[in-house]
């Protein structure tokens, strides 16, 4: 009993596509509406912040300008309800005037102590080192004067203070300081502030969720045709090995369906040949046995002992045609099993393999009367034991693949050449190549025929008269085993034959090993 299949765990759920795409882009989109927001908020409070001092100008330019020092030094302040009552007209909570008056000493430039003229005298004074800027237009033609705004804490609640600091001078050329300031609580600010936040915050998280729905409904539409694809796979039978239809799927995952249709085209001519080869393997194997069966009943019923002898005599031979049918059967299921790219090729000499080969099939070359040959790279003064550990004909393949490759080159045509013909094995280098020929003197193949006789079961060649009849594997297994050692297998006529025939010249042909 075949063990359970082992179960494939199934993808978590954030790593789909779905939700790798809601990660990258929900968040990316609620940063980018947080700066914006951000960036909109300040913008906004700037707004404020200007729109509230530049009211605080106002009753620093009305006081400033009804400020009068006459000559006797006394000063003249002509509107002060009318400026409380304007100041008055903005809301706050606290608001606070300051109108101060410091005499400069003439020689030292030094500040008495100041006169206050109206309002608080105990507003906060500028930050030490504040500069200030210079009054707008709006305040006229107003040598020598500065105005700061700052930020400070009155009486225990926050404020905010304009100030502006200007000298002057009456008729008697004694020279005055003046400082005007507004003063206002924050708390009208820090409500807009906040006020614009939360508008802010209102318009942008619905924004953001109708963002993130709009990609969720997005990504969901654009991933229909793999739900559609997958749902077509999960229904189809086990046997179905059609294509996928790719004409719905979109344009990126295109390459993907064709792989698989192409990895679904692989297996089902896999599949196709294992099949071709079922068939033709069961029939090779059935008229054999049924000869046996017949002869051995015919030899159940005989009672002539020569003639029972005769019997057994066919059956033996039958069964060493089954037993050589049953190992090129098995030979041939393992040269079409494709190679293990994580096990590289060894390197291997095609000389030294080839050499191997001609003396293990001298004997049966011997027994028809042929002449097998053999011509080594190294020339024919070549020593069995020369240059040891140096390929003369080095390629990268399995030395034990070549050597069947080459024999059943060899063996076939000692079953196609007739007797007192030749067989000649060589190896040579062409250019990139190294190249293992077996030429013989028999009938040859035709070159319509050439290709054909590589199918399995397929005989190219007719048969010699007194031959073993062959399987119909030699070539399909050879050319098996050279292509899965990155080879090939070529057929051409040997112009060597007699008078019957041309003669045929198998070339195994694999890339040359790069020399180290």
């Amino acid at each position: 009993m075949s063990p359970p299949p082992e179960r494939v765990p199934a993808p978590r759920r954030w790593s789909g596509i779905r939700a790798q795409l809601l990660l990258l882009l929900v968040p990316g989109v609620a940063l980018m509406l947080a700066i914006d927001s951000w960036s909109d908020h300040r913008y906004r409070t700037t707004v404020f912040e200007s729109a509230y001092d530049e009211a605080l100008l106002e009753p620093l330019s009305v006081l400033n300008d009804n400020v009068r020092i006459d000559a006797r030094g006394e000063v003249d302040l002509a509107v002060p309800f009318a400026v409380q009552a304007m100041f008055a007209s903005v809301p706050a909570l606290h608001k606070h005037l300051h109108v101060g008056l410091t005499l400069l000493d003439r020689d030292t430039g030094a500040a008495q102590a100041e006169r206050t003229l109206m309002g608080e005298d105990d507003l906060p004074a500028p930050p030490v080192g504040a500069t200030g800027a210079p009054p707008p237009a709006s305040f006229g033609a107003v040598r020598d004067s500065r105005i700061v705004f700052y930020t400070a804490s009155y009486r225990g609640y926050p404020v905010r203070v304009a100030s502006l600091q200007r000298d002057l001078q009456d008729a008697a050329g004694r020279r005055y300081r003046l400082r005007v300031e507004a003063a206002e609580s924050t708390g009208r600010r820090v409500d807009a502030r906040e006020t614009s936040l939360r508008r802010e915050l209102r318009q942008d998280l619905p924004m953001l969720a109708v963002t993130a729905l709009l990609v969720w409904f997005g990504i969901s539409w654009a991933l229909r045709p793999l739900k559609r694809l997958r749902a077509s796979l999960r229904q189809r039978p086990a046997h179905d090995l059609q294509p996928l239809d790719a004409s719905g799927v979109p344009y990126e995952v295109a390459p993907l369906v064709d792989a698989v249709n192409h990895h679904i085209a692989d297996h089902r001519q896999v599949l196709d040949e294992q099949g071709r080869f079922l068939a033709d393997a069961s029939h090779q194997l059935r008229t054999p046995l049924a000869i046996m069966m017949t002869q051995a009943g015919y030899a159940m019923r005989e009672q002539d002992p020569e003639i029972l002898r005769e019997t057994l005599r066919a059956i033996i031979a039958q069964l060493e045609r089954s037993q050589r049918l049953t190992d090129q059967l098995l030979t041939m299921a393992h040269a079409s099993r494709a190679m293990d790219d994580a096990d590289p090729a060894p390197l291997a000499d095609l000389n030294a393999v080839a050499r191997e080969v001609v003396l293990q099939y001298l004997p049966l070359a011997h027994a028809k009367n042929q002449d097998l040959g053999w011509v080594d790279i190294r020339g024919e003064d070549a020593q069995d034991n020369a240059a040891v550990g140096v390929p003369a004909a080095p390629v990268h393949a399995h030395p034990a693949e070549l050597h069947e490759a080459l024999a059943n080159l060899v063996h076939n045509a000692i079953n196609h050449t007739p007797a007192n013909g030749s067989i000649t094995v060589a190896v040579r280098i062409d250019g990139d190549r190294a190249v293992a020929e077996v030429s013989d003197s028999g009938p040859g193949i035709s070159p319509q025929r050439r290709e054909a006789s590589f199918e399995r079961f397929r005989r190219g060649a007719p048969e010699v008269v007194g031959a073993a009849r062959g399987s119909g594997l030699g070539l399909a297994i050879a050319r098996a085993y050279a292509r899965r050692n990155g080879g090939d297998i070529v057929l051409a006529d040997a112009d060597q034959g007699s008078a019957g025939g041309t003669g045929l010249c198998a070339r195994l042909l694999l890339p040359l090993a790069a020399a180290h």
